[in-house]
C-alpha cells in the first residue's frame, strides 16, 4: 500500500509530505484547490509523462517520492528481480524533472528506464475515474481477474502444465517427421552408396599399405636388380663369397679343435647358425626377387583399387581412412529410417494423448469459468439499482474458442460486458461512453473482485460525479467496503461519499506573504472533518442546520 508521498515544486504545491494508513482516505477540496495536482504528481511517480508545464514557476526541478510496503509474493518484486536490481518489500520510486524536460527515475535509489518505472507502477496503484485508465478497461486482463475470482488458479496451474506437455510431445511429432522426410529423400542415396561401399570394403590404413606398395612396384626394376645383385654376392660359388668363407673358416677350426677340449665349439656354433641365417637370407632374396619380376598386371590393380578408394572418399568428403565409418553412419541413417515410421507412430499417439488430457481439463475448467462468472455477474447487478445504474446490465462473456486458439490458459476468451440502457446488447467494458457510469461500474465490479487483484491501492478520482443523495451514499459505503480490503484513495465533491472516509484530508489554496498561491493538504481532525463536510453540504457560510446534516451523515456512515 502506499505509505507515504513526498511532493516538491509541481504546479501550485512547493513542498508537501502525506502519510496514509489502510483503509479509505477522501480527498475534498474547493473547485481549484488542487485536488489534481495530487493525482498528477502521484501519477509522476508512478511513470506517467512528465511535462516540463508542471514545474512550480520560479523552481528549476520537481521531484515525486512515492514510499509503498508490499508482501514478498508481490509482482513488482519480480519485475525487480528480472531487470537484476534489489529488491526490498518497502518500494521508494521517485521521479525527478528539470525545466530543460530531462527526466529521471529512481527505485529504492537505484536508476531505472521511465518505462520500468510505469511498469512497477502499474502493479502498485489503479487510478479509477472519468478519464483515467485501468486494468480492466483491457479484455486482456479479464481471464486472469475472474479465474482469481472463481478461486481457479490451482486449475490453471494443471491446465498450464497439460498444455506444455502437449505443446512439448507436438515439437517432438514435428521433429520425428521432419527426420524421417529428410531421411525418405536420401534414402535412394544412401541405399546406393552403402552397397557401394559395402562392395569396396574399405578398410582402416589401406590407403599408407597401397602407397607403400605402388612406390615397391613403381620402382621395381632397380629393386630386382638390388636383390639379384645381393642374391649373386651371398650365393655365388666363388671362394671368394660369404658362404664361402664361413665354410672355411669352420673347417680350420674343426681341425684345430680336436686338439683341445672343444674350446671352439661355441665359435663353431657360432658359424653354424651365421650359415644358416645366411641361406635363409638367399632363399628370401629369391623369393622377393620374384615378387617383382613381372609387376605390370599387380601394380595396374593396385591403382585402380588406390583411385576408386580416393574417388569415393572424394564423393563423400571424408578422408580414405574414414570411409569405413561412413559406410556405419550410412547404415544407421537407413536404420533410423526403417524405425523411423514407428517412432513417429509413437510421438503421434503421445501427442494426441496429451492433446486428450489438456481438453479434458481445459473444459473442466471451462465449466468453472462459467459458473465463475455467473456468480460474478449476480453479485455486479446486485450492485448496480443503487449506483444509479437501473438500467444497466452486467455480463461475464464466456467464449469457447477454436482447437488453433488453445493455449496455457485454456480455451476460453473472457470479455467483461455492459449496457446502460435497456435493449441495448451489452459490449465489452471499455466501449462504455460515459466517464461517469464507467467509474461506477468500476466501483461494483471491484467490490466483487477485492480478493481476486493483487493491486493494493486503487485510487478513484471523482467517482460519485452527477450523482447525489442515497446514490453517493451507496459510493461511499462501497468505497468503504472496499478499503476493509485494501487501500482506497478518493477525489470526491460528495459529502456522502467523504462521510464514509476513515481519513480525510481536505486539499485548499493559501496565499504566501509575497502574494504566491500555493496548494496544501491537511489531515482533518473529528471537528475539522464536521466542518469540511457541513462545508460541502451548505457552501462558502456554513449553517447550524449543516452542521447537523454533517453530524448526521458521520453517524450513519459508522453502522
Amino acid at each position: 500500500m502506499l505509505v507515504s508521498l513526498s511532493i516538491r515544486n509541481v504546479v501550485l504545491i512547493e513542498k508537501l509530505d502525506l502519510s496514509f494508513d489502510k483503509g479509505l482516505c477522501v480527498f475534498t477540496g474547493e473547485t481549484g484547490a488542487g485536488k489534481s495536482i495530487l493525482l498528477d504528481a502521484l501519477s509522476l511517480a508512478l511513470g506517467a509523462r512528465a511535462e516540463t508545464e508542471l514545474i512550480r514557476y520560479g523552481a528549476d526541478q520537481l521531484s515525486v517520492t512515492a514510499e509503498f510496503t508490499i508482501d514478498k509474493k508481490h509482482p513488482a518484486l519480480q519485475i525487480l528481480s528480472e531487470q537484476g536490481l534489489d529488491t526490498d518489500t518497502t518500494l521508494i520510486l521517485r521521479r525527478t524533472l528539470t525545466k530543460d524536460g530531462k527526466s529521471k527515475a529512481f527505485v529504492n535509489d537505484q536508476p531505472i528506464s521511465v518505462g520500468l518505472l510505469k511498469e512497477i507502477g502499474n502493479t502498485l496503484i489503479e487510478i479509477h475515474g472519468q478519464f483515467a485508465s485501468h486494468s480492466l478497461l483491457n479484455p486482456a486482463n479479464h481471464l486472469p481477474v475472474l479465474d482469481n475470482y472463481g478461486g481457479l488458479t490451482e486449475l490453471v496451474e494443471t491446465c498450464r502444465q497439460l498444455y506444455e506437455d502437449w505443446r512439448n510431445k507436438k515439437a517432438l511429432v514435428i521433429q520425428a517427421a521432419e527426420i524421417l522426410q529428410k531421411a525418405k529423400a536420401d534414402e535412394e542415396y544412401l541405399t546406393h552408396a552403402v552397397k557401394e561401399l559395402e562392395a569396396l570394403a574399405p578398410q582402416k590404413g589401406e590407403e599408407e599399405k597401397l602407397s607403400t606398395r605402388r612406390t615397391e612396384l613403381m620402382n621395381a626394376e632397380k629393386i630386382t636388380e638390388s636383390l639379384n645383385n645381393a642374391y649373386m654376392i651371398l650365393s655365388s660359388g666363388s671362394n671368394s663369397t660369404v658362404q664361402s668363407m664361413i665354410h672355411s673358416a669352420a673347417r680350420e677350426l674343426e681341425k684345430t679343435n680336436r686338439f683341445t677340449d672343444g674350446s671352439f665349439d661355441e665359435i663353431l656354433k657360432t658359424l653354424d647358425l651365421t650359415a644358416d641365417s645366411l641361406a635363409e637370407a638367399v632363399e628370401s632374396l629369391e623369393e622377393q626377387s620374384a615378387n617383382f619380376s613381372d609387376p605390370g598386371p599387380e601394380l595396374e590393380q593396385l591403382e585402380d583399387r588406390l583411385f576408386t578408394l580416393k574417388d569415393i572418399a572424394r564423393k563423400h568428403r571424408v578422408a580414405v581412412d574414414d570411409l569405413p565409418e561412413t559406410l556405419l553412419n550410412f547404415k544407421a541413417q537407413l536404420n533410423t529410417l526403417y524405425k523411423g515410421e514407428e517412432e513417429l507412430i509413437m510421438h503421434r499417439k503421445a501427442a494426441e494423448q496429451a492433446r486428450l488430457d489438456f481438453i479434458t481439463k481445459a473444459t473442466e475448467l471451462s465449466k468453472a469459468r462459467h459458473k465463475a462468472a455467473e456468480q460474478l455477474d449476480k453479485a455486479v447487478r446486485e450492485e448496480l439499482p443503487a449506483l444509479k445504474l437501473n438500467k444497466a446490465h452486467f455480463e461475464t462473456r464466456v467464449e469457447e474458442l477454436p482447437e488453433s486458439d488453445f493455449s496455457a490458459t485454456g480455451m476460453n476468451r473472457i470479455t467483461f460486458c455492459v449496457s446502460t440502457n435497456n435493449g441495448v446488447p451489452p459490449a465489452p467494458l471499455n466501449k462504455v461512453a460515459s466517464g461517469g457510469e464507467l467509474a461506477r461500474f468500476m466501483l461494483a465490479l471491484k467490490v466483487n473482485l477485492a480478493g481476486a487483484e493483487n493491486i493494493p491501492t486503487l485510487i478513484f478520482d471523482e467517482v460519485d460525479s452527477g450523482i447525489g443523495g442515497a446514490t453517493a451514499s451507496a459510493v461511499g459505503e462501497r468505497l468503504r467496503r472496499l478499503g476493509q480490503e485494501r487501500q482506497v484513495l478518493v477525489v470526491t465533491h460528495s459529502p456522502q461519499v467523504a462521510a464514509f472516509g476513515t481519513e480525510h484530508m481536505n486539499v485548499t489554496k493559501e496565499t504566501t506573504a509575497d502574494n504566491h498561491i500555493l496548494t496544501t493538504v491537511i489531515p482533518l481532525t473529528a471537528e475539522k472533518r464536521l466542518e469540511e463536510i457541513a462545508r460541502m453540504l451548505s457552501g462558502a457560510e456554513i449553517t447550524d442546520q449543516a452542521r447537523l446534516a454533517a453530524q448526521t451523515l458521520l453517524e450513519k456512515s459508522c453502522l
